[in-house]
């Protein structure tokens, strides 16, 4: 099998690590190292699950970096704990060690390195904001030749965004989390020549994280995977949650699922509407994930899972 060559790039939320979590289960992919971004987490915290995570399933020799980058409007810190409840969870702290390395290099010049010693084009799966790898390329532009994609969850098109006013008093509400963190890498993302295949809101909001799913997924708790994937979305029972990264990374494997249109959009930058992606006549060609079928998509989860 010719396996995919992919940087994974989260920041350190319940769905990141269920997405990096899929990934890992795929025979479709070969990681190539795992960068954490310091936006809905607490980085020290995020990074220290992901290497558990990687020890648990056995990928122990795919390297961790932390980025230091920072956004223009962080998350609040309610949205950031999560990874520091789960770093407490007592399948991750069994053995009591980590193997899995953890980078000396920053997020973004592992991302460098990552792209200039990689053997073939490499795919760019980002869960989190865009800012680590618009620092690379800011540093190194030559990069951007190493890059065959950027598949990213992100945005939201035709739909209301998800930056409410109680944490963003001056926003109007058009913006997804990802794209407001930092608009202005974002926007240096889509000046830039690098195919993008966006997974929006507008996707992501037809695809829950149903009773009936997370039920199903604890009758398998037997395995590890969904053992630890049912904890993590016990944290999130308390509000609506939907399939977000989990959706976008299910894309590396099985395509066929989606309907997927190519669509012309650009990024806001400033004022009150910062962060807001949208349809522009003229804009960046952008592949945009529309439609997937769902029944199938939930059953990859849960036979992914069952390890």
């Amino acid at each position: 099998m010719n396996q995919k060559l992919v940087l994974m790039d989260h920041d350190g939320a319940i769905d990141d690590f269920l997405a990096m979590m899929l990934m890992l289960t795929m025979p479709e992919v070969r990681p190539l190292g795992i960068v954490v971004t310091p936006a809905d987490c607490y980085p020290k915290a995020a990074v220290s699950v992901t290497r558990k995570i990687l020890d648990l399933m056995g990928k122990s020799e795919i390297a961790v970096a932390e980025s230091i980058v920072r956004g223009i409007n962080p998350f609040p810190p309610e949205f950031r704990r999560d990874c520091t409840i789960i770093d407490n969870f007592p399948i991750l702290n069994e053995k009591g060690t980590i193997k899995t390395p953890l980078a000396t290099a920053t997020g973004t010049e592992f991302t460098i390195s990552c792209l200039q010693n990689a053997d073939a084009p490499v795919t760019l799966m980002i869960t989190g904001p865009l800012t680590t790898i618009a620092e690379a390329i800011a540093l190194q532009p030559e990069i951007v030749d190493k890059i065959q994609e950027i598949i990213w969850m992100g945005g939201a098109l035709q739909v209301g965004g998800n930056v409410e006013k109680a944490f963003a008093l001056e926003h109007d509400g058009t913006a997804e989390w990802n794209v407001f963190w930092d608009a202005i890498s974002a926007k240096q993302i889509w000046d830039s020549a690098i195919p993008i295949t966006l997974c929006p809101l507008d996707i992501t909001n037809t695809v829950p994280v149903t009773t009936e799913f997370i039920k199903t997924l604890t009758q398998q708790r037997k395995y590890p995977l969904s053992d630890l994937a049912g904890m993590c979305y016990s944290l999130a029972i308390p509000q609506a949650y939907y399939c977000w990264d989990i959706l976008a990374t299910a894309y590396l494997a099985r395509p066929e699922f989606y309907t997927v249109i190519e669509q012309e959009t650009d990024i806001i930058t400033t004022g009150s509407s910062q962060g807001r992606t949208i349809l522009k006549s003229g804009g960046r060609k952008t592949q945009v994930m529309t439609e997937v079928e769902k029944s199938k998509f939930y059953d990859y989860l849960l036979k992914q899972f069952a390890i």
